[in-house]
C-alpha cells in the first residue's frame, strides 16, 4: 500500500481547493464527514497490487495449516503494522490460535454377534477422534432417524451415550406423499450427503454415543474413495479440537443392517433391539496449527460496541501438484478487507475515527467448514457477541457470475433483512448515495437450494442473532480450480463493491442508535 501518498493526497483533497472547500470540510467536523474523502482511497491498483502477492504461488494456495497459510498471515499482519493498525489480543501479537484437529479415517473392526464384517465393504467410519473399543448388549433403533415439526424417529426413546441405528431415507403417505411435507418433492431427509448430514446433527443433538446409518447406495458411492484416500494419506477430515465430533458416524451396508435387526427395510417402530455388538476404532487423527488474523480501530464514542468486518484467508493449497491459487475465493474479500482498514485508519488519523469500535476479521479454516469464525464466535469471542453490533463478510467479489453476463455492476447480497430491518435499510442507503451497484438478492431466498446463506463464515455470527450481510459475486467456471487466478479479477467491480463496504460499516460505525435486530432466529 503506497501509505505515504494516499496521506499526501488526501491532504491535498482538503486544502487544494480554496476557501469554500476547507469551509465544507471545517463543517462537517461539527455535523458530519464526508466518508467519500477516505471511500476514494479504495483503488483498483492497490487492490491489485495486495492481491498479486496474496494470491501467488508463493503463497501456495494458502490450505489451512500449512507453510502457504502460514506466509499469508505473516502478510496480513505486516499489513496492518505498517498502517499502524493494532492488534485487539496484545501488542504485537496479530494471531488467535485457532487449535485444530486432521480426523484422519480410523482403523475400524465391527463384529455382530461373533460374525466379523468388512471394512469398507460393509462399513466406513468417520467422527472418530481418539481409539477406543465400544461394546453394546441392545442397541436403539431410531427407524428413519427424522426429528421434524409433524414427525419424530425419537418420540419415546433415550439414547444419550448410546448407540443408535437408523436407515436411509423418510416414511410416505399411502398416495406417494412425504410424512413430512405432504409433498413429493425431495426433503433434506430424503436421499445422499444433506440427509446423511441431518440425520447426523439430530442424533448429535440427542447425545448419541454411535450413529449406524444403512444407505447400501450412499455407502457404494463414498467407499473407494475413501479407501483410495486412506491408502494414499489424503484423506482427514479437518475439525476444530474444541468442538471435534464426540460422536462416531458409521455408513453401514444392508447386510450389516440386517444382522443387526432382521427386519430393518421394513420395520417402522423405533425401540431398543438386543445384540452384541463390538465396534474397535483406532484413530489417526493428528494435530494442526492455524491462525485468525485480528486488527482492531477503537470507537471514539462507544468503543464497547463492535461492528466485525471479515473474510476468509485460507483456500484450497496443491492439489496434485497444481496451486489453487484462491484469487477471487477469498483474496478478492482478504485485500478488500485490508483497503477497507487503510480508508478508516486514514480516517482515524485525520480526526474522524468510527464512533463505534470495528474489528477486521481475517479468519482460517472456512474452505474446511467454517472453522475459524466458528472458533471465534462458539469458543474464543475476543470481543462479546452481545456487544457485537453486525458483521459484514465479504467472500468473492472480484469476478462476475456468467449468468449476469452483460451487467457487471452488481453483487449479490445475501442475509442483509433476515435479522435487521435497520441494517438492511442502511445498506440500501448506502449503496444509492455512493456506489450504485446493483444489489441483487437471488440468494437471499430462504428457499435457496444453493444455500449459500450457511455456506460461509457470516453465519457463525447470524446463529447467533448478530445483523449480516454477505456480499458475494457468485461462482464461475474457476471456482475452486487451480485457474482462480489474479489476472482474471475485474479490479474496477473489486474496488467498488469494496467501497459498498466500506461505506455500510462507515454508516453503521457512525450512527446514534445501534441497529435493531427485529427479526430474531429460532
Amino acid at each position: 500500500m503506497k501509505k505515504s501518498f494516499i496521506i499526501a493526497s488526501i491532504a491535498l483533497s482538503l486544502f487544494a481547493c480554496g476557501t469554500s472547500q476547507q469551509q465544507v470540510i471545517k463543517t462537517e467536523t461539527i455535523v458530519s464527514v464526508d466518508p467519500t474523502v477516505y471511500g476514494n482511497t479504495i483503488t483498483s491498483d492497490e487492490l491489485k497490487e495486495l492481491l498479486y502477492t496474496f494470491a501467488s504461488d508463493e503463497f501456495e494456495g494458502r490450505d489451512t495449516g500449512s507453510k502457504g497459510q502460514k506466509m499469508a498471515v505473516e502478510f496480513l499482519k505486516e499489513q496492518y503494522v505498517a498502517l499502524g493498525i493494532p492488534s485487539p489480543i496484545s501488542e504485537g501479537d496479530y494471531f488467535q490460535e485457532v487449535p485444530l484437529i486432521n480426523q484422519k479415517s480410523p482403523e475400524t473392526d465391527i463384529t455382530v454377534n461373533g460374525v466379523k464384517f468388512e471394512n469398507y465393504a460393509d462399513f466406513v467410519t468417520a467422527g472418530a477422534a481418539s481409539s477406543q473399543t465400544i461394546t453394546a448388549s441392545d442397541i436403539v433403533y431410531a427407524g428413519y432417524g427424522i426429528e421434524s415439526e409433524n414427525y419424530s424417529s425419537y418420540t419415546g426413546l433415550d439414547v444419550k451415550d448410546k448407540i443408535v441405528l437408523i436407515k436411509s431415507g423418510e416414511p410416505k403417505n399411502e398416495d406417494g406423499t412425504y410424512v413430512t411435507t405432504g409433498s413429493k418433492e425431495d426433503t433434506k431427509w430424503s436421499v445422499g450427503r444433506q440427509a446423511l448430514s441431518s440425520k447426523r446433527e439430530v442424533a448429535k443433538t440427542k447425545g448419541a454415543k454411535v450413529l449406524l446409518v444403512m444407505d447400501e447406495a450412499y455407502l457404494k458411492m463414498v467407499s473407494n474413495f475413501m479407501q483410495a484416500a486412506a491408502r494414499s494419506g489424503r484423506d482427514g477430515r479437518i475439525a476444530l479440537k474444541d468442538k471435534q465430533d464426540a460422536m462416531i458416524q458409521i455408513l453401514i451396508s444392508d447386510k450389516l443392517g440386517k444382522a443387526l435387526l432382521n427386519d430393518i427395510e421394513t420395520n417402522k417402530t423405533s425401540k431398543n433391539i438386543a445384540t452384541n455388538l463390538e465396534i474397535k476404532v483406532t484413530s489417526h487423527s493428528e494435530d494442526v496449527n492455524s491462525e485468525n488474523v485480528l486488527a482492531f480501530i477503537k470507537g471514539s464514542e462507544k468503543p464497547d460496541e463492535v461492528i466485525v468486518l471479515s473474510a476468509h484467508l485460507d483456500h484450497e493449497g496443491i492439489k496434485d501438484g497444481e496451486i489453487y491459487n484462491g484469487a477471487d475465493d477469498d483474496g478478492s474479500g482478504t485485500v478488500a478487507l485490508l483497503e477497507i482498514a487503510e480508508a478508516f485508519k486514514l480516517a482515524q488519523n485525520a480526526g474522524h475515527g468510527p464512533k463505534r469500535s470495528i474489528l477486521f476479521l481475517h479468519v482460517t479454516g472456512e474452505e474446511k467448514g467454517l472453522l475459524g469464525s466458528s472458533y471465534y464466535t462458539d469458543v474464543d469471542p475476543v470481543f462479546p457477541l452481545e456487544n457485537t453490533v453486525a458483521n459484514l463478510n465479504i467472500d468473492m467479489i472480484g469476478r462476475t457470475d456468467p449468468k449476469r453476463e452483460g451487467d457487471r455492476n452488481y453483487v449479490y447480497l445475501i442475509g442483509s433483512d433476515k435479522l435487521s430491518t435497520d441494517l438492511h435499510n442502511i445498506s440500501e442507503e448506502a449503496n444509492k448515495k455512493h456506489t450504485n451497484i446493483t444489489l441483487d438478492y437471488t440468494f437471499n431466498d430462504d428457499n435457496d437450494p444453493n444455500r449459500f446463506y450457511f455456506r460461509s463464515d457470516h453465519y457463525n455470527f447470524a446463529k447467533n442473532n448478530i445483523p449480516v450481510i454477505f456480499y458475494f459475486n457468485g461462482t464461475h467456471d474457476d471456482y475452486h480450480r487451480p485457474t482462480d487466478t489474479p489476472d482474471k479479477i475485474e479490479y474496477d467491480l473489486l474496488e467498488n463493491r469494496a467501497k459498498l463496504v466500506f461505506y455500510t460499516a462507515w454508516k453503521l460505525a457512525n450512527r446514534e442508535d445501534r441497529i435493531v435486530v427485529d427479526k430474531v432466529s429460532q
